[in-house]
């Protein structure tokens, strides 16, 4: 059976996962949650290329090649981009990849400012609030389209 190629893209700061908030965003690192995707993606058929940038034009780039590379699915926890990034929402409506929003929080509730997720606004749905498990739910969805 040919894997589905899964691209996951994690935006700002997720880099400092397991060190940055544990009270908000878990002791998991992004390292952690690569490892529990690879497993379970292996389970589901599926191949698994991580990604993480502090950079909004590398994310853009990003969603673009997957569209260029065939991948399936995208999975996409843009950080703070959610909230302010127009490019992420343009470049998500230039693709058919399917791209599901995760969330380690519930952006709705936290701050005023986080419950407006322009990627929300073209992605195919929205996992919050279930931690470093919200991208392996992610990936069940994923797996399912």
């Amino acid at each position: 059976m040919a894997s589905k190629l899964v691209y996951v893209l994690n935006g700002p700061n997720l880099n400092r996962l397991g060190k940055r908030e544990p009270e908000i965003y878990g002791s998991q690192t992004l390292d952690d949650i690569a490892a529990m995707l690879a497993e379970r993606g292996e389970a589901l058929g599926c191949a698994i290329e991580m990604r993480q940038s502090n950079h909004e034009g590398d994310l853009v780039d990003w969603l673009h090649e997957a569209q260029d590379e065939g991948a399936h699915a995208v999975l996409l926890n843009a950080g703070a981009y959610t909230h302010t990034s127009v490019a992420l929402l343009d470049a998500i409506r230039s693709i058919s990849v399917p791209v599901i929003e995760v969330h380690l929080s519930n952006p709705h509730t936290r701050e005023p400012f986080r419950h407006t997720s322009w990627v929300g606004q073209a992605a195919k749905g929205t996992i919050a609030g279930f931690g470093a498990k919200g991208y392996l739910l992610a990936l069940e969805a994923a797996a399912g389209l």
